[in-house]
C-alpha cells in the first residue's frame, strides 16, 4: 500500500514540476512578447494558458485521489494541501499571462520601453515566479524566503510606474488609452509577483508546517 502512495506522491511531484515550468514558460514568452511589441507571439500565450488549466485539473485529481483513498498524515498530507493550494496561483498566473497577451495587439507596436521601470519589473517578476518553482522543487526554504522579500522590489516598481502613466494622462490625453492599457498591464505583473509569493509561502508550509497565514 505505501509503495502504491510513494508512487502517487513521486506522480505528483513530476506534474508540480511540469506546471511550474509551464507556468515560468507563459510569464518569460508574455514578457518577451510585451518588450518585442509581437503581436503573433502574444497569441500563442492563449495556447499555453490552456495547457495550465488542464495541468490544474490533473493534478487536483490526484490531490483529491491521495486524501481521499491513502488518508495521509504529517508531511505527506502538508505535501498534498500545498499542492492543492500552489496549483490554484499557478493558474492564477497563467490567467493573467493571458490578460497581459490580450492587451499587446492595442499597443500599436509600442513597448512601454520609455518608462525606465517597465521592463525591469517584468523582469522582477519573471524571476519570482522562476524562484518560486525551483524552491517548490529544492524544497529550499531559504529561496522561497526571497521570493517573499523581492516583492517589495515589485511592488515599488509598480508604485513608480503608476505615478509616471497617471502623470502621462494628464499631460498628454491623446495617449490616455496607450497609458491606461500599460497600467493595466503593470497590474497583472504586480498580481502575477503576488501569487510567487503565495506559491512560496506554500513551500515553506510543506516544509516546515507553518504557513505565514497562521
Amino acid at each position: 500500500m505505501r509503495s502504491r502512495f510513494d508512487e502517487q506522491l513521486s506522480l505528483l511531484n513530476k506534474k508540480m514540476i511540469g506546471m511550474g515550468a509551464l507556468c515560468e514558460e507563459i510569464i518569460a514568452f508574455v514578457a518577451k512578447a510585451l518588450l518585442n511589441g509581437d503581436v503573433q507571439g502574444a497569441g500563442e500565450v492563449m495556447l499555453q494558458g490552456r495547457e495550465i488549466d488542464q495541468m490544474e485539473r490533473e493534478i487536483e485529481a490526484i490531490c483529491l485521489k491521495l486524501l481521499l483513498q491513502q488518508q495521509p498524515v504529517a508531511k505527506d498530507l502538508r505535501a498534498i494541501s500545498a499542492a492543492l493550494k500552489m496549483i490554484t496561483d499557478m493558474e492564477r498566473i497563467g490567467d493573467q499571462a493571458e490578460d497581459i497577451a490580450e492587451i499587446i495587439p492595442f499597443l500599436d507596436g509600442r513597448t512601454g520601453a520609455e518608462f525606465s521601470d517597465f521592463k525591469p519589473m517584468a523582469e522582477a517578476t519573471c524571476r519570482m515566479v522562476t524562484d518560486s518553482i525551483e524552491a517548490y522543487v529544492k524544497q529550499d526554504i531559504t529561496l522561497a524566503k526571497s521570493v517573499v522579500v523581492h516583492d517589495d522590489v515589485v511592488d515599488e516598481a509598480f508604485g513608480r510606474m503608476k505615478e509616471m502613466l497617471i502623470k502621462k494622462i494628464s499631460e498628454n490625453n491623446a495617449d490616455g488609452e496607450y497609458a491606461v492599457d500599460l497600467l493595466m498591464i503593470a497590474k497583472y505583473f504586480e498580481r502575477i509577483g503576488d501569487h510567487a509569493v503565495n506559491i512560496a509561502e506554500w513551500v515553506e508550509f510543506s516544509v516546515t508546517g507553518v504557513h505565514k497565514g497562521e
